[in-house]
């Protein structure tokens, strides 16, 4: 069974980066796709998603590390005493090196610095804070950096409407005596087509056939492109994350309703409310920044910490329960307590293309 806990841990702060562009659902994005015969109307009424932020230019890395800057700083942290990078993306700077490679440089940090990438979604920031916490708890290192998010694609298309750019950082360090982490995971490879990019992998390699139009559920698209099969997707969401999250509470012994906040990863709003319902939580406990960044893959949880939280939760013990579910198809459910916890101030980020300093 998929269950760990971690002690000694906790989170120091959270800071998220976004696109400074604002992106209109209803006032007019001509650069969208929506299935044929919805109106931007009835696209909001069922996602909940009104505008999202959107670059062409900067990447989750970019994103990851302003953010970054603004968090250490916030911190006091001193940057040689970071001892590992976790990058969890699915839009990486480049198919190799590894994204956390690089950022390890542009952060200024320490070449004693363990670096990975974690190639997830959007249950990525639950899974890459269990392989973080996991490293301080066993006493290797003292101060982590979770980096995830997801931006720009590898080929330019019209944007599917549901989807927003954000990188977010989790500052998590070593804390003798705290009770640290309780997770659930679980996948179901099966269904590893339900959320795909057909081509651009050594399974189906670039081609000039990937880019022909073709039309999948009432929208045209080409084989580069994220696709989704809404139904069965939406199926899934609102059977697992119940499970998980009812598991998680069984298997260590807890009431799942006595938790001040529950975050879950922001797929859609109707998506959403039905897991609420579900679960019958409190809804003024369970926060969402969908309306106004869109679904964000694994920059969602800490996102909704940061643009709904901060000024709530800092100087209070608060009991947290996050949950991310989708593509893979993969799952995690995570509860811990926290308090002095620093939230930074949003970073929003200039779109400067910097063509120039990158290979």
């Amino acid at each position: 069974m998929a269950f760990c806990e971690f002690k000694n841990v906790r989170i120091a702060g959270i800071a998220a980066g976004v696109p400074k562009n604002v992106v209109s659902i209803l006032n007019g994005d001509n650069n969208v796709i929506l299935a044929e015969g919805t109106s931007a109307e009835d696209f909001v009424e069922t996602t909940g998603v009104k505008e999202r932020r959107i670059s062409q230019n900067l990447t989750t890395s970019d994103l990851c590390c302003a953010a970054a800057e603004k968090l250490i700083a916030d911190l006091g942290w001193n940057k040689d005493e970071i001892d590992a990078i976790f990058f969890v993306s699915q839009t990486a700077d480049y198919i190799l090196p590894a994204t956390s490679c690089i950022i390890q440089d542009r952060l200024g940090l320490s070449k004693e610095c363990y670096a990975t990438d974690i190639a997830l979604g959007c249950s990525g920031w639950v899974y890459g804070l269990s392989n973080a916490v996991s490293m301080i708890s066993s006493n290797n290192f003292k101060k982590i950096l979770l980096m995830a998010g997801d931006a720009k694609k590898r080929a330019a298309a019209p944007a599917d409407p549901l989807f927003g750019h954000a990188g977010t950082v989790t500052a998590i360090e070593y804390a003798e005596g705290n009770d640290g982490f309780q997770f659930h995971f679980g996948t179901d490879g099966s269904g590893y087509d339900a959320i795909i990019t057909p081509d651009g992998g050594s399974r189906n390699q670039v081609s000039p056939a990937s880019f022909e139009q073709y039309e999948f559920e009432g929208k045209m698209m080409h084989r580069m492109q994220s696709r989704m099969k809404g139904m069965d997707v939406f199926g899934f969401g609102i059977s697992t994350a119940p499970k998980t999250v009812k598991k998680l509470a069984e298997h260590y012994g807890f009431d799942y309703l006595d938790h001040d906040y529950f975050i879950f990863h922001q797929a859609n709003m109707k998506m959403n409310n039905m897991i609420v319902k579900k679960l019958k939580l409190p809804v003024e406990k369970v926060p969402s920044c969908m309306y106004h960044f869109g679904n964000t893959s694994s920059a969602s949880i800490p996102l909704t910490i940061v643009t709904e939280l901060k000024g709530k939760v800092e100087n209070t013990p608060t009991k947290f329960l996050c949950c991310g579910f989708g593509v893979g198809l993969s799952w995690g459910t995570v509860r811990f307590e926290n308090q002095n916890i620093v939230i930074s101030d949003l970073v929003e980020v200039e779109d400067n293309k910097e063509e120039s300093k990158w290979v």
